[in-house]
């Protein structure tokens, strides 16, 4: 490519492009947490805005006034939302004397989900538009003092050149269940000792003997009411486990990813007596599915695994999607037959002492976290072959 034709554009809004140009560059197998109107959905309802620490800078890669690529990027004055805890090195920097933030964040904005890269036209090298765009992050950073680039959540596949670039990598956990080519359920259950196959089973047919009926509902046959609905639930688990958290997306992302977003998403509901008493929100694209938000009116035994894990598998069966991820959570998945698997987040530092601070301590870090996944997965209950 001739560089004299291309020009970098930072936009500080998703809606400063034309929807159909941004989604032109998100190919088949970019993850659907980067397409125009997911970002817009975010940006437009405030849920990722200045004030709530995420400051939209999306690098725009043109060749002859044609876009080719992009990063979408945030300046992040602090760390909430990004689901990788770096507080201790923000805390270990700062008794160094050395602000950790402000500093770029590459991500899929507060979505625990692995698959951000950037993206670019398909008849161009991704490669060679990521160097490009990494090269001009790296000088508006050096420009403006900022201490680091944090590629978060990262696709493992288009991170293979990051090392190259002097990124370092940080190890961390999530959860994801693949469908192995299982013609139903049972064939599903199949694979775990004779307890653990009773457990779940049981487990999943429990909202049956309280006459509560499990579906799920593509967002294309939903009504408005399911994403009311589930905002509302979405706040019920926040008030309860994460009061403390930032609740991220408010009551106009959902409305919005209504109009928009319509035929990715889904809805595992929960009705008892004709009424909903509680949902699982859903992303579908291509052969994976992903988890996003919950919640319930009352603690009902069991319905949790039903609609967060059991139900959204079944449908992953009957409709050949491979993989499921079920969003953060704890280490309860792996009895279910989630494996713990590694993703990595990328970081590059321009202050010499927190360059020196990370590589120093990662690498023991890294073996720490290999260490917790493989025990992890030693408790998956399969059965002895």
């Amino acid at each position: 490519m001739s560089k004299s034709k291309h020009k970098i554009e930072i936009l500080q809004s998703i809606d400063s492009i034309d929807r159909e140009e941004w989604n032109s560059i998100v190919t088949d197998d970019v993850f659907p947490f980067l397409q125009w109107e997911w970002l817009y959905a975010l940006e437009e309802s405030g849920s990722i805005s200045d004030e709530t620490g995420w400051h939209p800078l999306h690098f725009c890669l043109y060749e002859d006034k044609k876009l080719i690529a992009a990063a979408p990027l945030y300046l992040k004055t602090g760390s909430g939302g990004e689901y990788i805890y770096d507080y201790f090195w923000a805390d270990a920097a700062s008794s160094l004397g050395i602000s950790w933030y402000p500093k770029i964040t590459g991500m899929a904005a507060a979505t625990p989900a692995e698959g951000y890269r950037f993206l670019s036209a398909p008849e161009k090298d991704l490669r060679d538009t990521s160097i490009i765009l990494l090269n001009a992050i790296e000088e508006i950073c050096l420009g403006n003092k900022l201490p680091s680039i944090n590629l978060l959540w990262s696709d493992p596949t288009w991170a293979e050149m990051l090392p190259l670039l002097n990124y370092t990598a940080w190890d961390h956990i999530h959860y994801v269940w693949e469908n192995e080519n299982f013609k139903s359920f049972d064939d599903y259950l199949a694979i775990f000792s004779k307890n653990q196959r009773k457990n779940i089973r049981k487990e999943y047919t429990r909202h049956l003997e309280q006459d509560i009926k499990v579906n799920v509902i593509k967002g294309i046959d939903a009504t408005e009411e399911h994403y009311h609905k589930m905002f509302e639930f979405f706040t019920i688990t926040n008030d309860k486990f994460i009061p403390w958290d930032a609740r991220w997306v408010n009551e106009e992302f959902f409305l919005l990813l209504e109009k928009h977003c319509r035929d990715c998403t889904a809805f595992v509901e929960a009705r008892y007596d004709n009424e909903i008493i509680a949902m699982a929100f859903l992303i579908h694209k291509g052969d994976r599915l992903w988890g996003r938000f919950w919640g319930s009116y009352e603690d009902i035994k069991d319905l949790h695994f039903t609609v967060c894990y059991y139900a959204p598998m079944d449908y992953c069966i009957k409709n050949n999607i491979r993989y499921f991820d079920p969003g953060a959570g704890s280490s309860h998945k792996i009895r279910r037959g989630f494996k713990a698997m590694r993703n990595r987040s990328w970081h590059k530092f321009f202050d010499p002492t927190l360059e020196a601070l990370f590589k120093q301590n990662i690498r023991a870090l890294n073996r720490r976290e290999k260490e917790r996944r493989d025990n992890l997965n030693s408790g998956l209950p399969l059965k002895q072959t």
